[in-house]
C-alpha cells in the first residue's frame, strides 16, 4: 500500500491537521517519537512513513489515518485554500477542524450507504434557481411543504435535514458547521459549543446549501458575490425555523408585545435575534423596536437540554454497528 500513496498529498494533509490542531513541528515530533528534521520531510512529502508512524500522527493529530492519506472531496479543495503559517489564525483552525470532521463524516455515511446499513435519500433541490433573499424565503416554505411542517415549530431539524437528504453530524468541535455534496450523498457538522438557537439556524443554514445551491454550484447565480450568497442562505434558514406567515398570525389584531415575542421564539426555539428580524420583515413590530428589544437579550431558551432531535435515530442505530473499513 505505501507504494501507492502520493507522499506530496500526505504530508500536505500532516502539515494542515498539524496547524489545525495549533502545535507546532516539535512538539509534533516529541508526541510520535520522531526527530523534528525528519518530521519537516515528511511534510515536505519527501520521507515516507510506516503504518506505525501514520498511527502515531493520527492519534496526535485526532484525524484518522484514511483522513491523511486520501485526498479531499473536490469540492473542498476548491472552495478553501489550504491552511498554512500564514493564513493560521484560531477561526482559520476551527474551520480546518471542520472540515477534516466533515471529510471523514462522509466517508462513514459512504461506507455504512456500501454496506447496506443505510438507505440512501433523495437530495431535495429546490426546482428553480434561487438567487435572491425573495425566492430564498419561497425555496425554505417549499421545504416546509415538502416535510409535511405547515406554519408549525420544527421539532427535530435532524430529521428535517435527514428526510430532505442530508445526513448531519453533532461535534463539540469550535465553530459553527460545514457541509457538502458529494455525488449524490450530501453531509454536514454542526458544532454544539453554542446556544441551542444558533445550532438550530447552523443547521438550517447547512441545509440551504444543497437545497438552493452553493457557490460553487450553477444553482446560485454564479454571479453573486459571497456575502450575497450568505444573505440568501440566511433567508432561507430565517423562514424555515420561524415563517413570516407565522409570526404575522401571531400578531392577532393588537400590537405585538415583548413577552408574546419571547414565547413566540421559545416555542419555535429560534434566536432571539432571529426572531426579532422576522417579527420586524413579518410587520409587527418596527425597526426602532426590534433595536431597543436586542438588548438585553431575554431569558427562556438557553436552558433547553437539546436541539430538537440532536441525536438521529436512523444514524444511532448505524453507528452500534459501524465496521472497521477495510482496505
Amino acid at each position: 500500500m505505501a507504494e501507492d500513496l502520493n507522499w506530496q498529498l500526505v504530508g500536505e494533509q500532516v502539515r494542515q491537521a498539524r496547524l489545525s490542531v495549533g502545535i507546532s513541528q516539535q512538539d509534533l515530533a516529541s508526541v510520535v517519537g520522531l526527530d523534528r528534521t525528519m518530521l519537516a520531510k515528511v511534510e515536505a512529502g519527501h520521507r515516507r512513513l510506516d503504518g506505525l508512524e501514520l498511527a502515531r500522527l493520527a492519534r496526535a493529530l485526532r484525524a484518522s489515518m484514511e483522513y491523511l492519506i486520501e485526498p479531499r472531496p473536490a469540492v473542498l479543495s476548491r472552495r478553501a485554500a489550504p491552511l498554512t503559517e500564514e493564513t493560521d489564525t484560531a477561526a482559520a483552525r476551527s474551520s480546518e477542524r471542520l472540515e477534516i470532521a466533515l471529510t471523514e463524516w462522509l466517508r462513514n455515511v459512504q461506507q455504512l450507504i456500501a454496506l447496506d446499513l443505510l438507505q440512501t435519500r433523495p437530495l431535495l433541490r429546490h426546482p428553480q434557481p434561487v438567487t435572491s433573499e425573495a425566492e430564498a424565503r419561497l425555496a425554505a416554505s417549499w421545504v416546509r411543504q415538502q416535510a409535511g411542517l405547515g406554519d408549525g415549530p420544527i421539532g427535530s431539524m435532524m430529521n428535517v435535514c435527514e428526510g430532505a437528504g442530508q445526513w448531519v453530524l453533532v461535534t463539540d468541535l469550535p465553530g459553527d458547521g460545514a457541509s457538502l455534496v458529494d455525488g449524490d450523498i450530501a453531509v454536514a457538522v454542526v458544532s454544539t459549543m453554542g446556544d441551542p438557537g444558533r445550532r438550530r439556524a447552523t443547521a438550517a443554514h447547512e441545509l440551504g446549501d444543497p437545497i438552493v445551491g452553493d457557490e460553487y454550484s450553477s444553482d446560485l447565480g454564479v454571479s453573486n458575490s459571497r456575502a450575497d450568497r450568505e444573505a440568501v442562505i440566511d433567508a432561507f434558514a430565517a423562514e424555515l425555523l420561524l415563517p413570516v406567515q407565522a409570526v404575522a398570525a401571531a400578531g392577532g389584531t393588537g400590537p405585538m408585545t415583548r413577552a408574546r415575542l419571547v414565547e413566540f421564539a421559545a416555542r419555535y426555539r429560534t434566536s432571539w435575534l432571529l426572531a426579532l428580524r422576522q417579527a420586524e420583515r413579518a410587520g409587527v413590530i418596527g425597526g426602532p423596536t426590534r433595536r431597543s428589544w436586542s438588548e438585553p437579550r431575554p431569558r427562556g431558551w438557553n436552558s433547553w437540554r437539546h436541539w430538537g432531535g440532536l441525536h438521529s435515530p436512523t444514524l444511532t442505530r448505524c453507528a452500534c454497528r459501524r465496521p472497521t473499513r477495510r482496505r
